[in-house]
């Protein structure tokens, strides 16, 4: 499942792969979005690709997020069970990162 919006100005690409994301998912990367834009107001585009492996038995899912900023993109992912516990992890390495 693929989707496009325009969040508080800023283009919010999400692509999920061999799944739906549930609603939890998507508040979470909206709050994720509001939160980061306090270490920055110039970000452009949030590309964000979630997959979910179902024939693994650990790890299964996996999350990247590209952050489009002036100069080069900021990017993290993570690895895990949970997408919640994986975007929060996510958001605090952009957010480190940002405030360099």
């Amino acid at each position: 499942m693929n989707y496009t919006e325009n969040f508080e100005g800023i283009k919010l690409d999400v692509q999920a792969v061999g799944f739906t994301p549930e609603k939890q998912v998507e508040e979470r990367i909206r709050k994720m979005i509001s939160h980061l834009k306090r270490f920055s107001s110039e970000i452009v585009y949030i590309t964000i690709h979630l997959e979910d492996k179902d024939s693994k038995s650990t790890e299964q899912k996996s999350a990247k997020v590209i952050l489009g900023v002036p100069g080069p993109d900021i990017i993290a992912s993570e690895k895990g069970d949970n997408f919640m516990a994986m975007l929060a992890n996510i958001e605090e390495k952009l957010a480190r990162q940002l405030k360099k």
